[in-house]
């Protein structure tokens, strides 16, 4: 018995380019973008978001830009960078919260900056919500992400993309949510960490 591959094969070919023809071109954006260090954080990131809140935030050399993270199953996940040259952050709080089988919600808390502030270098943030009342100094918005120059050195997103950046920025009641911080250096003052049952997020 012989098989017929006249025309049903050529189908299935054809079917099979037009499937795979733009997962090649995604991870061939992504080989360039890895190779320009556009992909945000330099390392997997965890399948779980945490909350960080401050009374207020103030930053030197603030850049804003779109990116993707990727954790270890590889997959993508699309944030908002947030990077500032220097920052000092009053009441900083950061919360997790993780569900375990049988124990239920197990939050980790971790607060700083209650009497002298939280100090930071080349912070990046990769967050997706962020809020606050935020005041700019000499803000550009919309240029080009590739040409970014008033954050930290590495602070720039893939060319035609979308991004705003200022001289400075300041911002009170700082709320937001994020999948990765990078930081040059993070100095935590009054550092205190606690572990309790049930669900305590920093909002």
């Amino acid at each position: 018995m012989e098989a017929d591959l006249s025309g049903t094969g050529r189908v299935r070919w054809r079917r099979f380019a037009v499937l795979t023809l733009p997962a090649v071109a995604v991870t061939a954006g992504l080989g360039v973008a890895l190779a320009q260090g556009a992909l945000a954080a330099s390392f997997a990131v965890s399948g779980q978001q945490f909350k960080v809140s401050a009374k207020s935030l103030q930053g030197e050399g603030f850049a804003q830009y779109g990116s993707v993270d990727v954790n270890a199953r590889e997959e993508l996940i699309p944030v908002a960078v947030t990077a500032i040259r220097e920052a000092k952050l009053s009441s900083l709080c950061q919360s997790v919260v993780t569900t375990l089988p049988v124990i239920g919600d197990i939050s980790l808390n971790l607060t700083a900056g209650g009497k002298t502030p939280v100090e930071a270098t080349n912070l990046f943030v990769d967050a997706t919500q962020l809020s606050g009342n935020a005041e700019f100094k000499n803000i550009e918005i919309g240029r080009d992400a590739s040409t970014l120059d008033k954050g930290p050195a590495d602070a720039q997103g893939m060319q035609d993309l979308f991004a705003q950046q200022a001289d400075s920025v300041s911002i009170t009641d700082l709320q937001q949510t994020a999948w990765a911080t990078n930081a040059g250096t993070f100095k935590l003052s009054g550092l205190d960490m606690k572990i309790s049952k049930g669900k305590k997020e920093c909002f």
